[in-house]
């Protein structure tokens, strides 16, 4: 086999997104662009704010020298002085640059903690369904990934995970807003969440680490507001990214925050600053450094999400599909009509409606439908969507 087999198995694991990339591409090959619906991918549609572009033509013009050299593997100091303001306000926690690594995005950031924290065989507890690539990661650096069940309506179930939890669990990993499933997870059940994990820390003797996967934070409907996980739980690192609010997904930008009460703070911020390094991530990239920091408290209008949410959401429900009405994010999470979520998308995709299977997020009996689309792409698909519910529940 000329790939190592783990690859080879993770490959077809990960297949899913992959495929209906590969064959959306096929299909507007074939039909044209405008006749085949795509909501297979989380690729931010909106372009970024107009501050953005006048940010970035200010810097590039910027020829002070060195302004292109290696900077402290942590990202520049005013970096992350400016951007750890915004999270303290965010996390109504005093969380200071020091306690900030600006990282290669989100994931960048996820494989930057997993790596400071994770021994061998340590196991890291996530809810399910969860975003494809978090078993990857935790096995990039040894670690396990266990999966806790979600309420019905995909809250977080204290219970469950606190079930989950073995002498070898070395952090719990959310993911609020939520993909797929656009749950914001509300201020009583991460408290819930808090008191649950200091009291097993006291058990099994060992650090537990609350891992807070936050890119969609400034993606929320409806007046919701997302709570402040780090005044719940000491021991929490927040991870998050410029990709969805700036819609910057393409220039890797993001950051890993931590709170002061962290045990062992000093040494943390060692390990996750020598983790960036050594991953060969190096730092993030210089010029969306010092864009981010003269762009806080700046993100796009996502009103466009918004109305292709209800849209989506009314035409949906109105057909009789099963689907809870998302509260941030842009991805709704229907149940399949057929206990068979992958041949359920096969039918949409014989229909031109590219969506992906839920099992490949851990969420078997459902599909997900990513609508940060073109508003063209959601009208073209509701029809095709009405006549499939009257299919099934006419």
């Amino acid at each position: 086999m000329p790939v190592a087999g783990k690859m080879h198995e993770f490959m077809d694991r990960s297949s899913w997104i992959r495929k209906m990339f590969e064959n959306g591409a096929r299909l507007k090959a074939e039909h044209g662009s405008g006749k085949v619906f795509d909501f297979s991918l989380g690729n931010p549609k909106l372009e970024p704010p107009v501050q953005f572009q006048q940010v970035v033509q200010e810097l590039v013009a910027d020829r002070t020298a060195g302004v292109h050299g290696y900077m402290p593997n942590a990202g520049y100091q005013e970096t992350r002085e400016a951007v750890a303001r915004t999270v303290a306000q965010e996390q109504d926690t005093p969380v200071a640059g020091d306690h900030l690594v600006m990282t290669c995005g989100a994931g960048g950031g996820l494989n930057v903690v997993l790596k400071a924290i994770l021994d061998p065989q340590d196991e890291v507890v996530v809810p399910t369904p969860h975003f494809v690539e978090y078993g990857f990661y935790a096995d990039n650096h040894g670690g396990v990934l266990r999966h806790a069940e979600t309420t019905e309506d995909f809250d977080l179930d204290v219970e469950a995970i606190e079930a989950t939890v073995t002498p070898k669990t070395r952090a719990v990993l959310i993911n609020s807003p939520n993909n797929p499933t656009g749950r914001v997870y509300g201020a009583e059940t991460l408290r819930s969440l808090g008191v649950m994990l200091e009291a097993k820390q006291k058990e099994i003797g060992r650090t537990i680490y609350l891992i807070s996967d936050e890119p969609y934070r400034k993606i929320v409907y409806g007046g919701v507001e997302v709570p402040p996980v780090m005044a719940f739980y000491s021991n929490t690192l927040v991870v998050s990214s410029y990709s969805k609010d700036l819609s910057l997904a393409g220039e890797r930008i993001g950051y890993v925050a931590a709170h002061p009460g962290v045990d062992g703070i000093d040494k943390l911020m060692g390990a996750l600053i020598l983790a960036n390094r050594i991953l060969g991530f190096v730092n993030a990239p210089a010029l969306m450094q010092r864009a981010v920091a003269r762009l806080q408290g700046v993100s796009v209008d996502i009103s466009p999400y918004e109305e292709n949410r209800d849209l989506l959401y009314g035409t949906l429900t109105e057909a009789g599909f099963s689907v809870p009405e998302p509260e941030g994010a842009f991805y709704l999470f229907p149940k399949s009509p057929i206990q068979d979520d992958a041949a359920f998308a096969r039918e949409l995709q014989d229909r031109l409606v590219l969506v992906v299977p839920g099992s490949g997020f851990m969420g078997p009996g459902h599909v997900r439908i990513s609508y940060c689309v073109s508003r063209q792409t959601v009208e073209g698909a509701l029809p095709i969507f009405r006549e499939i519910g009257e299919r099934y529940f006419g």
